[in-house]
């Protein structure tokens, strides 16, 4: 497992120490996946689904929250992020692949039912997951995911590509990523910048998922309009719809408490 980059920081980087039940890494596809395993291993488990520039660490002011409500918080940085490998390049069906390489670490950890939280690219890859395979999950919360190309999108690509020129905000991604930082969101937006507009197109899939969904995005989200969380819950057959009033792209940062409050209380209701 590669340290170096993060300067010799060691230790869990998802939650309080305390409530480390284990940590790793995997070789799955011929790389390194970290993971981070949270609470007791007797409660049932909830599987965090970072966001397109995230890793472990962006759910630092969830895991708490959701191991003290009596979760088992499984977290792990995807193929590229965090201190899993490098990756040199995203294909051009990634979000699939790494919903197929989600389903390698579940059956590796031997983690049978649960449910899924997944944020923006985590959101489609825990929507593919359910997509599927639909009996294997209770429930899932979907935050601010996309399913197809629009031109919202494409907007908010070039705000990113134009902050990967900012030193200071790199500086923050680095927490995340280490000195790779940089060149890995450089690559993830040249990817979706060059990405036929068909490559997403996740609409028709989304009738197979039967676990109850709660469908999230903030209703000033720079990268999508609100009807596509509209049609993301009108897709899947048992959803609810929370649009967030003054809440951008990222709920689970901006609005942590009531974010966490709400997803709880839905997982909670859903598991019933």
């Amino acid at each position: 497992m590669e340290t170096s980059r993060f300067k010799g920081r060691m230790g869990p980087i998802g939650g309080h120490p305390s409530q480390l039940q284990g940590s790793g890494s995997l070789d799955i596809n011929e790389h390194q996946l970290y993971w981070e395993r949270y609470g007791n291993d007797q409660n049932p488990t909830v599987l965090l689904l970072h966001h397109g520039l995230g890793s472990i660490r962006s759910w630092r002011r969830q895991i708490p929250a959701f191991v003290g409500a009596g979760w088992q918080a499984l977290v792990y940085d995807r193929w590229g992020y965090g201190r899993s490998d490098e990756r040199p390049y995203f294909q051009p069906e990634y979000l699939a692949s790494d919903a197929e390489e989600a389903f390698y670490l579940l059956e590796a950890l031997d983690v049978k039912d649960l449910a899924l939280v997944g944020h923006s690219d985590g959101g489609s890859i825990a929507l593919l997951m359910a997509a599927d395979h639909p009996a294997r999950f209770t429930a899932m919360v979907v935050v601010a995911a996309h399913i197809y190309f629009e031109p919202m999108m494409t907007e908010g690509l070039e705000q990113i590509a134009q902050s990967t020129l900012n030193p200071a905000w790199i500086e923050g991604l680095r927490r995340e990523h280490g000195e790779r930082a940089q060149r890995l969101a450089q690559t993830w937006v040249e990817h979706w910048r060059s990405a036929d507009s068909q490559s997403l197109n996740m609409l028709d899939r989304l009738s197979t998922v039967s676990c109850p969904t709660l469908v999230v995005q903030g209703m000033l989200d720079e990268h999508a309009t609100q009807q596509h969380a509209k049609d993301i819950q009108q897709a899947v057959q048992d959803s609810q719809l929370w649009l967030i009033p003054n809440v951008k792209h990222m709920p689970p940062h901006e609005i942590p408490e009531i974010f966490n409050q709400h997803v709880l209380e839905f997982l909670a209701g859903a598991s019933t």
